[in-house]
């Protein structure tokens, strides 16, 4: 007996890598018992202020893990299941950004909304950490762990607003469809394993590099299923159909991370999944993620025209923005996944910024959405008014902007790549996107528009939310040097691909 628990073994894990994550579940804990010690309603905002300081430590020891990755190299955190590296550190920090940004929402939203407690931080402080976790997995398991406790804690924040039918109602349709969509990915991960004998990322790519599969039915199906899991968590058509929905009936400081935190962790996931672990077969996952961009694109796109919902059109341009990071992982190449990274860190603030605005614009009962509601909003509250002009611009491509950058990369990984029709068809996706963008301006800056809605106030969370991702979405289109040399950096320290084997052996799928 003795000499059978002296051969057991356990995975080493390297705990000072791990601090990000760590901070954020520590976080959660000592914010929920100190929550439920204290009253519901404090008189300070300290349930907001607490959730910024933990995920503003997370991205200090983020930022020291950086320079440690840097110079030595990716790290194997936990065994070989979990690694540290640029992709996983660049990715996270835009994760912790947009809990800061949501988390500065929340506070006047919940007191507008006699909501007031440290439930939504809590949880979101969770759905985060899972958010990390995914952005590092080196395991198809650990990743589908990420994955779950990512969406577990956002199918609640979805359904927290107890009072409001919609908010109910958007959280079942998200929990019964990420449900399936989990299922499929499971299944995926299944086949995948049938194919490989493994759900490490690094034997994969071993295996794949070094063994000719005579027959890869089950791979292929496998990236299908697995396609279809982050598809869902993306929002790309046609796993899309939760989005509106979910994004009208949701609290908006919750929609305000789950269009960028969540979207994040699930490309994450897809570049951790496709351009990295089956790369060598790249001709084969290439054209579903072609596909995928295009249907993205189109649908994103047109169905935003007939939207009069102001939440609504933003659930539809957040899905045609998803078609433009899909182009550039179907570039599957360095200069794609740069132009995902920028693109993925300069849309969490233009879209948290949006939904910023929108949160003040609700007023209480989060109802007042219709495009009516922003008619004449120049008018009303003009500095807000400006705020939603800019990240509309930018969300449209302008120039001077974030987004304008963030297109002009992602178009031009596609024509590297090849991808002559799929470049044109975002160019012109853009083009019937920046109509929708143009209803809203339109309406807040009519002037013969009747100013019936009473003056806006700005609680000071959503004020510092709103401008710091102004200040982010202006500056990185002035100068956007600094974080193209960090998206640069990211790629160049990420877990390199195993080198082809000269000559590999023919075997069958699951040998």
């Amino acid at each position: 007996m003795l000499a059978e628990v002296e051969r057991l073994s356990t995975p080493s894990v390297e705990w000072s890598v791990m601090l990000p994550v760590l901070i954020l579940l520590g976080g959660a804990v000592v914010l929920m018992i100190v929550g439920a010690l204290t009253p519901r309603r404090p008189k300070l905002p300290w349930h907001a202020g607490l959730t910024v300081v933990i995920a503003l430590g997370s991205i200090v020891a983020s930022v020291f893990l950086w320079w440690r990755v840097r110079d030595d190299g990716p790290i194997a955190a936990v065994s070989d299941a979990v690694v540290v590296d640029g992709l996983s550190l660049y990715l996270g920090v835009a994760i912790l950004c947009s809990v800061v940004l949501a988390a500065l929402l929340a506070h006047g939203y919940l007191r507008r909304e006699k909501l007031e407690g440290p439930d939504v931080y809590v949880l979101m402080l969770l759905s985060a950490a899972g958010g990390l976790v995914m952005c590092g997995a080196n395991d198809l398991l650990v990743l589908f762990l990420g994955l779950e406790i990512l969406s577990i804690a956002v199918y609640v924040l979805a359904g927290i607003h107890v009072r409001r039918a919609r908010s109910g109602e958007a959280a079942l349709k998200y929990f019964v469809l990420g449900a399936f969509s989990s299922a499929f990915f499971l299944y995926g991960i299944a086949l995948v394993y049938g194919a490989t004998g493994s759900t490490n990322f690094t034997k994969i790519q071993t295996f794949l590099a070094g063994n000719l599969l005579t027959n890869n039915v089950m791979l292929l199906a496998g990236f299908a299923l697995l396609l279809v899991g982050l598809g869902f968590k993306v929002a790309a058509v046609p796993f899309h159909a939760w989005t509106p929905d979910v994004y009208e009936g949701s609290p908006s400081p919750v929609v305000a991370y789950m269009a960028s935190g969540v979207k994040v962790a699930g490309f994450a996931g897809m570049i951790r999944v496709f351009t990295y672990t089956f790369s060598t077969y790249e001709a084969d996952w290439q054209p579903m993620i072609y596909a995928l961009a295009v249907a993205t694109l189109v649908v994103g796109a047109l169905f935003a025209v007939s939207q009069t919902n102001v939440k609504r059109m933003l659930a539809y341009s957040s899905i045609s923005h998803a078609g433009f990071i899909l182009i550039a992982i179907q570039a599957s190449s360095t200069q794609g996944t740069r132009a995902a990274l920028f693109y993925l860190a300069t849309y969490t603030f233009m879209v948290a910024g949006s939904f910023g605005v929108v949160t003040v614009v609700g007023r209480a009962g989060d109802n007042a959405h219709d495009l009516s509601d922003y008619s004449g909003l120049a008018r009303r509250s003009p500095l807000l008014a400006f705020a939603f002009l800019v990240f509309l611009l930018a969300q449209a491509g302008v120039p001077f902007t974030s987004g304008f950058l963030a297109k002009f990369g992602v178009i031009g990984a596609a024509v590297e790549a090849r991808s002559f029709w799929l470049a044109l068809i975002a160019m012109l996706s853009s083009v019937i996107s920046a109509f929708v963008y143009l209803r809203i301006v339109l309406a807040m800056y009519d002037r013969e528009a009747e100013v019936t809605g009473p003056r806006l106030t700005v609680p000071l969370g959503a004020r510092a939310a709103i401008l710091i991702a102004l200040l982010v979405t202006i500056g990185v289109g002035l100068v956007p040097e600094p974080l193209a040399h960090v998206t640069r950096t990211a790629v160049r320290i990420t877990e390199p691909k195993p080198a082809p084997q000269p000559a590999p052996a023919e075997i069958s799928a699951g040998s």
